[in-house]
């Protein structure tokens, strides 16, 4: 929590700035909650989900709380000087408990309900709520007429009960930061993980080791008013700067694994739907239709639709293809250094172009060529119908070796 009233001279223009500074991680964590909402309704019954989005709320909520205007209304509100610090306090000791929580559960996955998991979540449950129990009686007994917005911490450095409770939060705080990032580093050190996950969890632990320096920042200060000394710059403008970054990187972290993921897949169906265009294009202008557009079609059912109308008019004409040119244009296709792949890929382009052109009816062919291969691979045949220049130099290797065949006979 960060609250000062008045500026210490250079400081002045850091104070204010921080003043607002703090609407921006609130607006930041509001955002991310905002984009796992959808998810989170989506799939309600994922344990997971609904415990990344409390997380989000809570400190969404401490950011909001924490701002001076809302200290001040909050104080005016209920008629009591400074009780936002319990208040605030509360939420930041409810969150990093939540915090422990989440990552043992995340880490050890959802299925695991061994006896020393359960014991652990509910060590950790009844620790910080009792620090929530103890913070509030704490501010019952203290005496704490002078409301403080912003330098409450120092200003009661050295007041009865209000001491003991501004340190059992920072201790609190500060003992769920190490053990949440010694469990986060641990976790990115093992192997497997997915490239989004480990990426989210740098970003956690960017986020929990910037909560440590937050940590430190505010217990120096208040230990030097301890032993008669001011170091209150430390409490008003390090502290909240480190908080604030901290709570970005954080919320960068929670939602980076499942948004990343989303848009991961998202991209690589869109790409796939797109890398099919020449084909589909090739097999409208057999079939005489083509798609019709959904306005309101998915991106996944969008490329099924596609895949569906390209195999449906795809099938009855491979099955009519000339073999022999097929097997030409392949062996011409690695004749001119293409990779085995790619020259199969080249290859069915040939031969499917070569049907089309001669578009053969019913009694055509036999009927028995093999269409599993053609039929699978159509992203790879597409792509090839987007190189004209390398189609046109196979046909023109395997007309030469039809030649050749033609001259040996």
């Amino acid at each position: 929590m960060e609250f000062a009233d008045a500026a210490l001279g250079p400081a002045s223009f850091l104070s204010e700035f921080y003043t607002s500074f703090w609407w921006i991680p609130a607006g930041v964590l509001a955002a991310a909650l905002a984009i796992k909402l959808p998810t989170i309704i989506r799939l309600w019954t994922d344990p997971l989900l609904r415990a990344v989005g409390g997380l989000l709320l809570l400190a969404c909520a401490v950011f909001v709380f924490v701002a001076p205007s809302t200290i001040v209304w909050v104080n005016r509100v209920t008629g009591v000087p400074n009780i936002s610090a319990p208040w605030v306090y509360s939420l930041l000791t409810a969150f990093c408990g939540s915090c422990l929580v989440l990552i043992i559960a995340w880490r050890n996955g959802l299925s695991d309900h061994s006896a020393s998991t359960r014991r652990t979540t509910r060590w950790v449950v009844a620790a910080y709520g009792g620090v929530i129990v103890a913070l509030w009686v704490l501010f019952a007994l203290a005496d704490v007429p002078v409301e403080r917005t912003r330098d409450l911490d120092t200003y009661y450095a050295n007041t009865p009960f209000m001491r003991e409770e501004i340190l059992l939060y920072l201790l609190a705080h500060t003992t769920a930061a190490l053990i949440t990032s010694k469990l986060i580093w641990n976790w990115i050190r093992t192997d497997g993980l997915d490239a989004w996950l480990r990426g989210g969890l740098k970003f956690l632990g960017a986020g929990y080791a910037l909560n440590l320096g937050f940590d430190a920042a505010k217990l120096t200060a208040v230990v030097a008013r301890w032993t008669g000394n001011d170091l209150d710059w430390l409490n008003l403008n390090v502290a909240p700067a480190l908080a604030c970054l901290s709570a970005v990187s954080i919320a960068v972290g929670f939602i980076l694994p499942h948004a990343g993921q989303y848009l991961h897949e998202r991209w690589w169906i869109r790409l796939a739907h797109h890398q099919l265009r020449p084909l589909y294009l090739l097999m409208r202008s057999v079939n005489g239709t083509g798609v019709p557009f959904l306005l309101r079609a998915s991106p996944e059912l969008r490329l099924t639709r596609r895949e569906t109308f390209i195999r449906d008019v795809l099938l009855p004409l491979v099955r009519r293809i000339d073999e022999p040119l097929h097997r030409r244009s392949y062996d011409a296709a690695l004749a001119l250094g293409f990779a085995p792949e790619r020259a199969k890929a080249l290859a069915a382009a040939v031969a499917i172009l070569d049907a089309v052109d001669r578009r053969p009816d019913p009694s055509d062919g036999d009927g028995t060529s093999d269409t599993t291969d053609l039929l699978r691979e159509i992203g790879a045949v597409s792509r090839a119908l987007r190189r004209p220049d390398d189609i046109r130099a196979v046909r023109a290797r395997a007309a030469a070796l039809e030649d050749t065949a033609a001259v040996t006979e």
